[in-house]
């Protein structure tokens, strides 16, 4: 059990449940060997757990979401896995790909809310956290590579990673997250994943204004 004191409310993490890693904020791009760079999508942060048939969405606090997206544990059915733990970000997309947190945060849209995975924590029994980071999203690729509108890989590039946050910049992107190749996935707040946000992105704007 966890208290939260902003919200002056308990909150139980469900059965199963691993704390996320999460990213350090970072007010500029590292360029620097070894580090590899993801498109940050606004959208709420999900650790997906299959073990056989049943399926288990959670938040980042460990809240179980899974009857509130349908869509994700359809999709994450059909992986050729026995077991897997995914983490990932729940999203609802416009024509052109882009994240639209409004959509996501009015509960309108529940059913057509998607998952960008970028990480994988186990596969079929083999725990992959102390697996470089390279190593488990090839892994992930390939669990991947069957096309699905409901469960999508989050590429990454290994360099020009300030080119990267301009153009996630310009198409609107909340940012970018910057993450080294070489780490190994541990729960918590962690500078081997780094977070640069879009200065003008409606996330941003979003906490300057006090919206959300």
């Amino acid at each position: 059990m966890r208290w939260l004191s902003r919200d002056d409310i308990f909150v139980r993490s469900a059965p199963g449940f691993i704390e996320p890693c999460l990213p350090t904020p970072s007010p500029r791009v590292p360029i620097r060997p070894g580090w590899v760079y993801e498109i940050k999508h606004d959208g709420y942060r999900l650790m997906v757990r299959k073990a056989g048939e049943r399926v288990r969405i959670y938040t980042r606090r460990g809240v179980d979401w899974t009857k509130r997206f349908p869509r994700i544990p359809e999709a994450v059915r059909k992986l050729r896995a026995e077991s897997v733990l995914l983490d990932g970000e729940g999203v609802i997309c416009d024509d052109n790909g882009l994240a639209v947190f409004e959509k996501l945060h009015s509960k309108l849209n529940d059913e057509s809310v998607m998952l960008y995975a970028f990480d994988m924590l186990e596969i079929d029994g083999d725990d992959c956290r102390r697996t470089r980071l390279d190593e488990r999203k090839s892994r992930l690729r390939k669990l991947l590579r069957k096309r699905s509108d409901a469960i999508l890989y989050n590429d990454h590039m290994e360099s020009d990673g300030q080119l990267v946050f301009e153009r996630a910049c310009q198409f609107g992107c909340e940012g970018i997250v910057a993450k080294r190749a070489d780490s190994v996935y541990r729960s918590g707040r962690s500078r081997n994943w780094l977070k640069i946000k879009n200065p003008q992105s409606p996330a941003m704007l979003r906490g300057v204004e006090g919206t959300f």
